[in-house]
């Protein structure tokens, strides 16, 4: 997977941007992706264009005040997307109590909005996501890969 740049203008784009990212991750497994991005930017759209490939036929909203919302495919016995939401998450505290660690040995796809929140808990290989607001439905899209040492 490259590091890449690109510009939606409608949020039906930004989703496909969302569901292309899905396809890279899932055939090169990668698990884990970090998204950074203002109120407002499209990060929840970004992550329903994933959840049509990987849990097909969930209703994608974003977990503001549940902090994750487990996406099961129609029809399947187990999770295989995890959306949080770690905008009020400040410390291994908030983390522990929601059991953070255990969702990695689940196998799904991790998709973490408000990444910036827990810089001190993301793994060592990831996807980073920015999302930057240039118009009223315009967004500027980057994707890199991450290596932290």
């Amino acid at each position: 997977m490259n590091t890449y740049t690109r510009e939606t203008h409608t949020v039906e784009e930004t989703e496909a941007a969302g569901y292309e990212l899905a396809k890279l991750c899932l055939e090169n497994g990668k698990g884990f992706v970090a998204m950074y991005g203002d109120l407002g930017a499209g990060k929840t759209a970004f992550v329903r264009g994933m959840a049509r490939l990987a849990a097909p036929g969930s209703a994608v909203t974003s977990p503001t005040y549940s902090i994750v919302n487990e996406y099961t495919p129609a029809g399947g016995k187990s999770p295989t997307l995890f959306h949080f939401d770690m905008y009020r998450v400040s410390d291994w505290d908030d983390l522990d109590s929601i059991d953070f660690d255990s969702y990695f040995k689940r196998g799904a796809l991790i998709v973490t909005e408000w990444s910036e929140n827990i810089g001190f808990a993301l793994p060592a290989r990831h996807v980073r996501v920015d999302i930057e607001k240039l118009g009223e439905l315009t967004r500027r899209i980057s994707v890199k890969e991450v290596e932290l040492t």
